[in-house]
Formats: structure tokens, C-alpha cells, sequence
């Protein structure tokens, strides 16, 4: 499980102008990524656009992140949907060599019941071939996945060894934290919250901030394993206006901004998500300009 622990980055998929995937700007984000203190990597969540991506670009990405990484960093592979049987389908049809996890997000849309999020993740679990991250995050599916339910599947599937726990409830992450088994992983998917969690005792985070500023995220979330909070903290604060600017227009348009005004791609996103407004891209060249 070590190999969940600290900082993972969801990863973006840049696109050209022609809105094409381009492989060469992913590439060096890859590379930087690793480069400067990256645990791990999740391919194909939510900040990769993966709703609007069709099933040869999902072939072509999951290949070349595992020939770009050469096994430097476990990879997670994001499969999941709000059609049980349409996500047991595509998790048994697709090759999964050289990852280490899938991340699977509670059904959206539909609102299932505890008890129907439950089952949902029962029927992934069975059908895995590897380790199953759950994903609970509200803002996206419309429905909360209860800590009691969470617990009750890591207690139920030994192959469900934690939880990326987005609902931004502090409150809701110490219970899980109070309640997991030994060995499952409560992992931040807040970037606002994930020292504080990680603090408590959860395992890090899986970031969209640490994709534009990875080398002083992943020391703040080092330092916070560690239990060295004042100096974790420190970084916190110079890095919260960051996380705030990049949320504002919806993920990964705020992402995407920022890496292109530091020259690693472009910040075009797939309808229906828009560019980052003139008015944001001011006021993250200033909050670079003033970071660095």
C-alpha cells in the first residue's frame, strides 16, 4: 500500500489546436512530474477530460503512460461510470498491464442508495484483476458515499484498499480516519484539505494543484507524514490563493491555464468546458509572478 502513500497527481490530457491529444506536451509533463517528487500518477480520472475521451484516445493514453513512465512511479487507471454492468464490462476487456490500481468514482447521475453504492463497488471489486480505489466526490456524482458504507467495503474486499475522499468534509474524513481498517488508505482528493488529513493520519493526496506546483506540494504532504506541521503549513499557505484560482472556473480549465503559462501545453479543454477567462489568466500570471 506505500505505493499510495504521499502525493499522487491526477493528470491533465493536453490537447493541440486541433484537438488532437498531444502526446509530446504530456510527455514532459510526465517527466516533470517525476522529476521533481511525484509518488505516483492517476490516468484517465476526471481532470483528464476522461468523459470526453473515445475508446482508441483511452487505448493509446494507457499505453503510453506506461511506456513513458518505465515503471519509475505506480500509475492508477481511472475506470468508472453510473452503469455497473458497462464498468464490469470494461474493466474485464481492458489491459491493465504496467498499473497498479484502478480508481473507480461513485456512480453519478443515477443517486443511488448507500446500499446501491455498495453493490455497485461489490461488482467491481469481483470483476478487478487489481486493487480498487474508491472515489467519493459529491460535487461531481450528486450523492455522498457515507463513511459507514466506506468502511463497510473495505471491510467486506480486501482488494478495496482505500478511498480518494473528495466530498471537502473534514469532519467526514476524521471519521474515516477513526474507523478504517489497518492498512486502508484514506486518501485527499482536496487539495485545500490534504495536509490537515493527512495530519489525522490519511495517506496523502491525489492532487490537481501538485500538477503545476509539484515540488512544493509533495514536500508539504512529505512533511505532513511525517507529523512536522509548522514547517508543512508554511507551504501551505503560500500555496492556498493557487488552489482556490485554479478550482474557480471549473477542473481542468484551471490546471490547464497554469501549466500553459509555464510552457508545458495548451490550455485547451473539450466542450463543454471553456478556457480559462482573460480575467483569470491575469490573476494566475500574477500569482506566479508573486509565487516565484
Amino acid at each position: 500500500m506505500s505505493d499510495f502513500t504521499g502525493t499522487g497527481v491526477a493528470v491533465i490530457t493536453p490537447f493541440t489546436k486541433e484537438n488532437t491529444i498531444d502526446y509530446p506536451a504530456l510527455s514532459k509533463i510526465i517527466n516533470h512530474l517525476i522529476n521533481r517528487g511525484i509518488d505516483y500518477l492517476v490516468v484517465m480520472g476526471s481532470t483528464a477530460e476522461a468523459a470526453t475521451l473515445n475508446k482508441d484516445e483511452k487505448d493509446s493514453l494507457r499505453a503510453f503512460f506506461v511506456k513513458e513512465t518505465q515503471g519509475r512511479v505506480p500509475l492508477v487507471l481511472g475506470i468508472g461510470g453510473n452503469n455497473t454492468a458497462r464498468v464490469v464490462a470494461e474493466i474485464k476487456a481492458t489491459d491493465v498491464t504496467g498499473y497498479q490500481a484502478i480508481l473507480s468514482v461513485s456512480p453519478s447521475y443515477n443517486k443511488p442508495s448507500q446500499e446501491g453504492i455498495y453493490r455497485h463497488f461489490k461488482a467491481v471489486a469481483e470483476a478487478s484483476p487489481l486493487p480498487i480505489i474508491l472515489y467519493n466526490v459529491p460535487g461531481r456524482t450528486g450523492i455522498n458515499m457515507m463513511p459507514e458504507t466506506v468502511i463497510r467495503l473495505a471491510q467486506d474486499f480486501d482488494s478495496i484498499i482505500g478511498i480518494k475522499e473528495a466530498a471537502g468534509d473534514i469532519v467526514q474524513a476524521l471519521s474515516l480516519i477513526q474507523k478504517k481498517p489497518d492498512n486502508f488508505l484514506i486518501i485527499s482528493g482536496d487539495d485545500m484539505i490534504a495536509l490537515p488529513m493527512t495530519l489525522a493520519g490519511g495517506a496523502g493526496v491525489i492532487s490537481v494543484i501538485a500538477q503545476g506546483l509539484p515540488s512544493d506540494f509533495s514536500s508539504m504532504i512529505r512533511l505532513g507524514l511525517k507529523g512536522e506541521a509548522s514547517k508543512a503549513y508554511t507551504i501551505q499557505y503560500r500555496l492556498m490563493d493557487s488552489i482556490d484560482l485554479i478550482f474557480e472556473e471549473g477542473n481542468p480549465t484551471g490546471i490547464k491555464e497554469l501549466l500553459r503559462q509555464q510552457n508545458y501545453c495548451s490550455n485547451k479543454v473539450r466542450l463543454p468546458l471553456v478556457e480559462a477567462t482573460k480575467t483569470l489568466q491575469n490573476r494566475i500570471q500574477l500569482f506566479l509572478k508573486e509565487y516565484h
